[in-house]
This record gives structure tokens, C-alpha cells and sequence, in this order.
């Protein structure tokens, strides 16, 4: 066995509450080098009296590099001592919190701790966002509702978008397609900011406590709210607490008024007078944007404000959560006390990060519920879409990102294959609509909640950044109306079957060079096997089942054929089927 591979270490995904009854323990070693792991554990306090007790692990996820084992333990007295024993043909090893042993260890204090399961430490997102199919609405562009108050340099409607235009979209238009939503099966909206502010992309608050005039008031946000949820539908907002906009009225007075100014903490000024100087202003901003300062978010007033904003959309507006845009860049504290306001305003709320890389230092219950899995995000993309990551690739980051985080994390990570700020899938995909339907088979197949970025359900294509941020199309002959009964069956489908949604993953197959890949999903006797291939031509995979099994193609295309414990399933190129066991 290499030991330099094993890795453990007490709390964060390794070893966490899962519930208020649940230990997960996890531990990791070289890929295929452990045949079995047996967890020793038991209660501190009565180890020497009644002994301890053995647990199997199970591999719960492999990278290219690693197993990843898990046991699930549910102690009496919600305290837990435990070490491992690894097994490898002829050789054991034992380990505890001193590293490796040659015999078991008979000094128990010596064994890893879990101290206490204590129910105000224990994780508990949301369960809802389990359920939930998201759609991303990116206001400005979704639908002109009210054109009484359209911005006086209004464009027609469908026009070239630029970085600095206006089409008038608003929250009457969002109103007055909610029965679209509903037959698409959408049942949550994550909407791009709300709030007043001098750009169509709104990232740039003025008033964090007033719907922007261009999109309607407090109140018609309100009857939109009360329309989503009449629908079953829950609402995400946008919230930009990282920094404000360049016509925010504290900024404005320091901006005027220098160190003098009552608001001169609210930002990080390094030097007054507030300028720019060689394209670097003299106060930090979102990526050296002079007209979106950042805000000192140590600083109580500033705290007492934004922590106001979270608790008023949440309890006056009736809104299900927050999106936080460039989450990384805001101190800890900070989302600390903000998770504290918004839980306590609606236990349910949901509260999801902008974080594009490792995001386990927000992901242990006291600040974020999820974050935007872009990691998941690339690695479809690279696989079903780009063709520069074979099966075993993307099995394995796959493998790797189920491992990464505690499951009830994973549960609810937001899965996304665009948005306003990337290239319209369609468009990656060189328009090529069976790659955008096998891209999107994966997230609404896979852990996490999915998201569907607005039009790419009607084929909807656009550049970066503005090109992204187009008008939706509702003139229906212009619309693809067979791509739209495709991701209607999907949802459909994801939603009617638990194991799609939060069932165990199991990788069935993935060989290096080869595009197939094949994972399996099952939850309450029910059980799917997904099989992708991302070749240009035809593939066969031939996978382990229980023998005597049958399977049916529930969507997607594939023939499958079994004999005795051995599933073969033929897939078209550029293909998928996903299979459920009859």
C-alpha cells in the first residue's frame, strides 16, 4: 500500500455531520491499491467497558489518482472515536491520529474524535433545491411587459445587444410569462440583479432597496413573487455585496467629500483624493472598475445596511434566497452574520456563492448552502462539447468533485452550462444541437440542482459578453420548438424520479482515449444508468449488472441487450441514453 497516498483529517468532507444523527467519515488512498477498509469506532467515555465496533467503507468516488471511501455511522451518544484498518491482500495496516500502525492500537484516546454531533453545527441547506430545476433570467432581456417604463433610449426589441443598450425588459414581462415557465416545468428562477442601477446588467447598484425603475417597484416585485409561488415556483435574487455601484450615494459623498466624509470606511480608500491613476483608481474595485468600488464589509455601518437588504427582500419580499456575486472577495465574517439574518428570517432560505475554484472554506454550514459548480461546468464542456477531455477525464474530475464537498453540499450545488457571463452553449457547441442535448443530459442526470440559462431551451445563440445577453425570442415560428420539448422531457423527467435527483452515483465506465462514459444513479428501489458517448462515431459499452437484470432507454437513444450479468448498450454518435431498470 503507498501511504504517502492515504489522507484524513476530522471535520470539513472528511468527517462531518450529516444530519442530526448521521457521521459521514471519509479517508483517501491510491487509486485501486486498498482492497478493504473497515472503520473502528465507538463512544469515548465507554470504549474500555463495552469496546468498540467495525463499519465497511465504501468507495464512494474515484480520480485519476484516488479512492475515496466513506461509512456512515449513527453513535447512540452523538460522540465518536474512530480509526481505520486497511486491508490489501496479505498485508494490514492499522491508522489513528499518530499516522500508521503495524498492530491495532490499544490506547483508544489516541484515535481520531469527533467530539460532539451538536445540532447547531450540523449543514442543512435547504431540502427544496433538491427539487428545484432552475432557470436564469437575465431581466433586461427576458420580455418588455410594461413599455411605460421603458429607458428614453429604449431599442426595438431583438436588436444587436451591446454592453450600454436597452430592449426594456422588465418584471411585467417575467409576469406575463410565467405559464411558459411552468410548461418548460421550471420550478425556480435565479434573476440577475433587480436593484436601481445605471447598466442593463444592474451589477452596479445605486439603491440596494428599490427594484430599478426601468424593471418596475417593490410592489410589483412582490406580485411577481406571489405569482411564482401560486406556480411553485421559488425566487433567487442577485445580490452584489462584494461592491457598489459608482452612483451609490455614500460613494458619491466620498467621492466629494474625501476623508471628511461620514462614508470614507464604507470603502477601502488607499489614498484621497478618489481617482484614477494609470488605469488603477485609488480605492480597491471589482476588477479595477472605477465605477464599482468595494465596500468594507468590516465595517459595522456598512454591515447594519447590507444585512438590512438581506433581511427585507427575504421577509417583506418573499424571496427564496441569494445569489452572492463575487462571493470570494467578502470577508468570512461578513457571510457569517448574513447567513444568520437570512436563516433567520426564512429557515429555507438558499444561499449560493459566485466561486469559481475550491470553495470548501464556505462550504461547512456557516456561510453558503452551495456555490456555482463552474469546475462541473468546464468539465462538460471540455468532454461533450469541445472534445479535449476523453471519458476517463471527465469520470474522474467527476469523481473527484463528488468527494470534494459533504454530501449534503453536493446535494444542492448549482450546475450550470452558461450564463451571462460566458458564451451561449449553443454557440460552443459550433450550433450543433445534438452536443448542447448531450451536454445537458450530464447536470440533469448528475447531483445538484440544474439551471437552464434563458433561450438556450429554443436554440438561443450569442458570443461572449454581450453577445449572451440577447432578447429572448417569443415569436414562436422563430423559436425551436423540438428543442424545447426536449428539455420539457427532461425536467419531466428528473423530476418525477428521486434517483435523479439525490440518488447514490456510482461510475460504471470510463476507459482513457475512449469518449463513453457510463455512471449509475438509485434511490428507493428505482435505478438509472446513464451512458454518454462523445465520439463522432457509433460506440458500444458493455457494463456489470446484476444478472437477470432488464433496462429500457427512458430517453435519449441507445440499444441496450443483456445477457446474464453483462449490459451492452449501442450509442449513436454524439449519443446518450439513460436507462431504467424495469
Amino acid at each position: 500500500m503507498l501511504r504517502e497516498a492515504v489522507y484524513h483529517r476530522p471535520k470539513n468532507n472528511w468527517s462531518y455531520a450529516y444530519d442530526r444523527e448521521t457521521i459521514h467519515v471519509r479517508i483517501r488512498t491510491k487509486r485501486d491499491d486498498v482492497d478493504t477498509i473497515t472503520l473502528i469506532h465507538g463512544d469515548k467515555y465507554s470504549w474500555s467497558v463495552v469496546g468498540s465496533q467495525t463499519t465497511a467503507m465504501k468507495i464512494i468516488s474515484q480520480d485519476n489518482l484516488f479512492d475515496y471511501w466513506q461509512a456512515e455511522v449513527k453513535p447512540p451518544f452523538r460522540r465518536l472515536k474512530y480509526g481505520f484498518k486497511f486491508q490489501s491482500g496479505n498485508e494490514s495496516i492499522w491508522m489513528n491520529e499518530q499516522g500508521f500502525q503495524e498492530s491495532e492500537p490499544e490506547n483508544q484516546n489516541l484515535y481520531f474524535d469527533f467530539p460532539f454531533l451538536n445540532p447547531a453545527d450540523v449543514f442543512t441547506p435547504p431540502a427544496w433545491v433538491k427539487e428545484a430545476v432552475f432557470y436564469q433570467i437575465f431581466p433586461e432581456r427576458f420580455a418588455n411587459g410594461d413599455p411605460s417604463i421603458d429607458p428614453s433610449h429604449v431599442e426595438p426589441w431583438g436588436g444587436v445587444p451591446t454592453a450600454h443598450n436597452f430592449f426594456g425588459g422588465d418584471l411585467q414581462g417575467i409576469i406575463d410569462h410565467l405559464d411558459y415557465l411552468t410548461e418548460l416545468g421550471i420550478n425556480a428562477i435565479y434573476f440577475n440583479p433587480l436593484f436601481e442601477a445605471t447598466t442593463n446588467h444592474k451589477y452596479d447598484t445605486t439603491d440596494y432597496m428599490k427594484i430599478d425603475p426601468h424593471f418596475g417597484t417593490n410592489d410589483k416585485m412582490k406580485q411577481l413573487v406571489e405569482a411564482c409561488h401560486a406556480r411553485g415556483i421559488k425566487v433567487l435574487l442577485d445580490a452584489v455585496f462584494n461592491h457598489s455601484g459608482g452612483k451609490f450615494p455614500p460613494f458619491l459623498d466620498v467621492l466629494e467629500n474625501g476623508a471628511e466624509s461620514r462614508y470614507a470606511d464604507w470603502f477601502h480608500v488607499r489614498e484621497f483624493p478618489l481617482e484614477v491613476r494609470d488605469r488603477v483608481p485609488t480605492y480597491d474595485a471589482f476588477a479595477f472598475e472605477p465605477h464599482m468600488p468595494k465596500l468594507n464589509t468590516e465595517n459595522a455601518a456598512v454591515q447594519e445596511y447590507l444585512l438590512e437588504v438581506a433581511r427585507y427582500w427575504i421577509e417583506d419580499i418573499g424571496v427564496d434566497g441569494w445569489r452572492l456575486d463575487v462571493a470570494n472577495e467578502v470577508d468570512h465574517r461578513f457571510w457569517r452574520q448574513f447567513r444568520d439574518v437570512v436563516k433567520a428570517a426564512n429557515p429555507e432560505a438558499y444561499i449560493l456563492g459566485e466561486i469559481w475554484h475550491d470553495s470548501q472554506p464556505w462550504l461547512s454550514g456557516d456561510q453558503f448552502d452551495a456555490v456555482m459548480n463552474y469546475p462541473l461546468t468546464e468539465a462538460i464542456i471540455d468532454y461533450a462539447v469541445k472534445d479535449i477531455r476523453d471519458g476517463r477525464q471527465f469520470a474522474d474530475l467527476v469523481g473527484y468533485l463528488h468527494a470534494a464537498y459533504p454530501q449534503q453540499a453536493s446535494e444542492v450545488a448549482f450546475n450550470l452550462l452558461g450564463s451571462h457571463d460566458t458564451p451561449r452553449l449553443l454557440n460552443l457547441c459550433q450550433e450543433d444541437k445534438q452536443r448542447l442535448k448531450l451536454a445537458y443530459a450530464i447536470p440533469f442526470t448528475l447531483t445538484g440542482t440544474p439551471c437552464i440559462y434563458y433561450g438556450d431551451e429554443i436554440g438561443l445563440t450569442g458570443e461572449h459578453d454581450p453577445g449572451c445577453r440577447k432578447c429572448m425570442e417569443w415569436d414562436e415560428t422563430k423559436q425551436d420548438r423540438e428543442l424545447f420539448r426536449f428539455f420539457a422531457e427532461l425536467v419531466k423527467l428528473r423530476k418525477e424520479h428521486r434517483a435523479l435527483r439525490d440518488g447514490t452515483y456510482q461510475a460504471l465506465y470510463s476507459e482513457s482515449g475512449d469518449k463513453s462514459v457510463a455512471y449509475a444513479r438509485e434511490a428507493d428501489g428505482e435505478k438509472f444508468i446513464i451512458v454518454l458517448n462523445a465520439d463522432t462515431v457509433q460506440a458500444s459499452v458493455t457494463l456489470p449488472v446484476e444478472n437477470g437484470s432488464a433496462y429500457e432507454v427512458v430517453f435519449g437513444e441507445g440499444e441496450p441487450s443483456a445477457v446474464g450479468n453483462k449490459l451492452q448498450v449501442s450509442l449513436p454518435p454524439i449519443g446518450y441514453a439513460i436507462l431504467m431498470l424495469q
